[in-house]
């Protein structure tokens, strides 16, 4: 099903309400101005929730599941529709807002 391409501006948080960002977001293809981000980019989590508790706070996160018929520099976009994972927790990353003119698949 068609979702929306996440991109560098896009508002991705972590389960525990922590702001997720692209390390390296692929700059050669944009959407609204700001560069798209691939399956191969990790993410930086900042603010995580989860520090008052004795497990630690989600430092970094992957998407693992992406577009299938879309991809950029050979790697699959990253869509809201993706799943991802958050190291140490192992819980998804959460997108809540993107561009919605460009959608994959």
């Amino acid at each position: 099903m068609p979702a929306p391409i996440l991109h560098l501006g896009a508002t991705v948080l972590c389960s525990h309400a922590g702001q997720a960002n692209p390390l390296a977001p692929f700059p050669r293809v944009t959407v609204s101005g700001q560069p798209v981000v691939s399956l191969t980019s990790p993410y930086a989590v900042a603010g995580c929730a989860l520090t008052g508790t004795p497990n630690p706070p989600c430092a970094t996160a992957q998407w693992v599941v992406g577009a299938v018929r879309v991809l950029v520099g050979g790697a699959p976009v990253v869509t809201m529709a993706g799943s991802s994972v958050a190291v140490p927790t192992g819980t998804p990353l959460l997108p809540v807002m993107a561009q919605t003119r460009v959608l994959a698949s």
